[in-house]
C-alpha cells in the first residue's frame, strides 16, 4: 500500500452516514470515509453485519480487516473457512483469494482498502 500524503484527520463514526447493503442473507451496513488523492484513494470502513448475514458475492478485493465486536466467518473459495472474533483481524491482497464473508450471530467490523 502507498499512502501518499493528505492533511491529518479525525473521524468521528457516530457522524458518519449509515449505508445499508442486502446480501445474500441479512444486512450489512456501512460507515465509508475516503482518502487520499482521487486516483489512490484509501476506503476506511465501519461495517456492521446482521445475524446470519451471507454476502451476495467472492470478494476479490484486498482487505485489512479488525473484528472489533461478534465473530466473522471468511470462507475463501478454495474451501478454506477461517473465524474471526473480537480482536482479530485478517489481511489478504487484492485478486490473491476471493472470500466471502457470513455471520451467524452478527460482527462489527473495521476494514481498510
Amino acid at each position: 500500500m502507498n499512502i501518499l500524503p493528505f492533511p491529518f484527520q479525525v473521524t468521528d463514526w457516530e457522524k458518519i452516514e449509515t449505508i445499508e447493503y442486502s446480501g445474500e442473507t441479512g444486512k450489512a451496513y456501512w460507515k465509508t470515509q475516503y482518502f487520499g488523492e482521487e486516483n489512490n484513494k484509501i476506503r476506511v470502513r465501519v461495517v456492521e453485519y446482521s445475524a446470519n448475514y451471507l454476502a451476495d458475492h467472492w470478494c476479490e478485493k484486498g482487505h485489512i480487516l479488525f473484528c472489533l465486536e461478534g465473530s466473522l466467518e471468511s470462507r475463501l473459495k478454495d474451501g478454506r473457512t477461517f473465524t474471526l472474533s473480537k480482536g482479530m483481524s485478517y489481511q489478504v491482497g487484492d485478486h490473491a483469494e476471493p472470500h466471502q464473508s457470513f455471520s451467524l450471530n452478527g460482527a462489527t467490523l473495521l476494514i481498510v482498502d
